[in-house]
């Protein structure tokens, strides 16, 4: 039992703020810290009374523990399923103490008063993420008292304080020492407003493990985010920003990716590579991929990680300038002198050499990320995209047509070498904002025309931006093209070979003038906007 007094073994009528911890349940699955805390609240005179393993551990620890049992009447039963659900526990937690029916019914009842809970739950986010998991174990593992006990302190907390994670017990006992044991209101209502988060995060975890199960669009979507990075400002200097992590979300942007020197990652340094590790991943050869604004300025494979980088890089130099370069493969150092030679916000690779790393650490400003992520066939969540009041959500588009799957209109088929850059192009194109036009030629982007209302204005920004003579190069869109001007602009330039979905009702005059240059037509049948 605690030194307290006898008065603090009952419940005693107090106002908000003003109430002396004298007893505190403690009820943890993450141990870390919980038996320093106790210690804590002991030497303070505070009666500590605890459920199974955590009352086995203080116990352990030589601090004296009353146990659930002895406060409820009620033994602990159903493999510990059955503990706290008592309303002897609930009556302590939940009584208004300056409410004077609370107190009589409490001192009629002889409710013991419990005036801090300190409770962590049971690990089922991590249960539920490992693979081959069996239901029932995942089921073990949703919690029924912990949270009920947290939400009860939190409701009340002018008279109870929830403490869900480790990182507040110093603070918590700094406070109860300096102020004779009591907790500030604004401490409380602080210490709620974590209880209330952590418990949805909790419940936002169990529900959506049961929908996809069995809804791809449920009916109400819940999804919990956590706070990974304070970013410096939004897209613009007066914007505030911050990231978020979905919980539960098997990957993200930055998972498994190390910053291993330069400044703050900004918000549009995160869009820029969220767009830019999207593309990538459509490569398993060397590549590089250089974002600008959302769109890619220059995508290549190559032989090396050198060759890869430099043929990016000649696609449009003047747009890669303050781009978001990502690689495939290691860094070395005849690769990290080429990226010395322009400036780069952020570049990301599968590791670095050491001499590389030495180079790359002259530009202090040039954010250098190591992508540590070796796991394969990562399920990603839908597409979310905010609107105002709302949320659109769709399935992410990850396909690739094959090419047996697309169907050559024109009547000329594509020699070998086409279908190789027509399949490069046109894995490219759907990565690029709408309307999206890319032509390519030997494995590497030669122009790009993105986010334009017109397609035709695609295509000319596309040869325009071109720095070599497309002539022999192939175009890839990402919609049909709806008259004949477009590819015909190409075709004029040289352009022999292009792809795109087709199913406009002028598809025949398209397909003419493709076959009166000599050239070669593939469709898709499938469109890749990317607004």
């Amino acid at each position: 039992m605690s030194s307290g007094t006898k008065a603090e073994q009952s419940l005693q009528p107090s106002e908000p703020g003003e109430v002396r911890v004298g007893r505190a349940l403690l009820s943890v699955s993450d141990k870390a810290g919980i038996v320093e805390f106790a210690r804590g609240l002991a030497e303070l005179g505070i009666e500590i009374i605890s459920t199974g393993g955590t009352a086995a551990a203080l116990s352990e620890a030589g601090v004296a523990v009353r146990t659930i049992t002895d406060l409820t009447g009620f033994p602990e039963i159903m493999d510990g399923r059955v503990k706290t659900l008592h309303p002897r526990l609930y009556a302590g937690l939940l009584a208004v103490r300056s409410d004077d029916a609370h107190v009589a019914a409490a001192h009629e009842h002889e409710i013991e008063p419990v005036d801090l809970v300190c409770v962590n739950l049971y690990p089922f986010e991590r249960t539920a993420a490992r693979r081959g998991v069996a239901d029932a174990e995942v089921i073990e593992n949703i919690d029924i008292g912990g949270p009920t006990m947290i939400r009860a302190a939190a409701k009340n907390f002018a008279y109870a304080a929830p403490v869900v994670s480790p990182e507040s017990y110093d603070a918590v006992l700094d406070e109860l020492r300096e102020s004779d044991r009591r907790l500030s209101l604004q401490t409380r209502e602080s210490l709620a407003a974590e209880a209330f988060a952590y418990t949805a995060r909790y419940d936002t975890a169990i529900t959506r493990w049961f929908q996809e199960k069995n809804e791809d669009f449920p009916p109400l979507l819940v999804r919990a985010f956590e706070r990974q990075l304070e970013l410096p400002y939004g897209e613009n200097p007066h914007q505030r920003a911050a990231f978020y992590t979905q919980i539960g979300a098997r990957a993200h942007v930055l998972s498994q990716v190390a910053q291993l020197g330069g400044k703050q990652l900004s918000f549009n340094n995160l869009l820029d590579l969220d767009a830019a590790r999207q593309l990538l991943s459509e490569f398993v050869v060397p590549a590089c991929v250089i974002v600008k604004h959302n769109n890619p300025c220059g995508v290549a494979v190559g032989t090396t990680t050198l060759e890869a980088y430099q043929r990016a890089f000649a696609c449009d130099p003047q747009s890669a300038f303050g781009g978001v370069i990502v690689l495939n493969r290691r860094v070395d150092r005849l690769t990290a002198q080429a990226l010395l030679g322009q400036f780069v916000e952020v570049v990301l690779a599968r590791g670095y050499d050491d001499d590389a790393l030495e180079l790359l650490a002259t530009k202090p400003n040039m954010r250098v990320l190591d992508d540590r992520e070796r796991r394969l066939d990562i399920k990603l969540d839908p597409a979310f995209r905010q609107v105002i009041g709302g949320l659109l959500v769709q399935d992410r588009d990850t396909s690739n047509e094959e090419r047996e799957d697309m169907q050559v209109v024109s009547a000329r088929r594509p020699t070998e070498d086409e279908w190789s850059e027509l399949l490069f192009a046109w894995r490219i194109c759907k990565h690029v904002k709408s309307n999206a036009i890319v032509l390519a030629k030997d494995g590497a982007t030669i122009g790009l025309g993105a986010g334009q209302m017109s397609r035709v204005d695609s295509v000319r920004i596309a040869l325009e931006k071109s720095q070599v003579d497309p002539a022999g190069a192939v175009m890839a869109s990402d919609a049909f093209f709806p008259f004949s001007d477009g590819p015909e602009i190409a075709l004029e330039r040289g352009v022999t070979a292009i792809i795109q979905p087709g199913g406009s009702i002028r598809d025949p005059e398209v397909v003419a003038a493709v076959d009166a240059a000599g050239a070669t037509m593939v469709f898709t049948s499938r469109r890749h906007f990317r607004h």
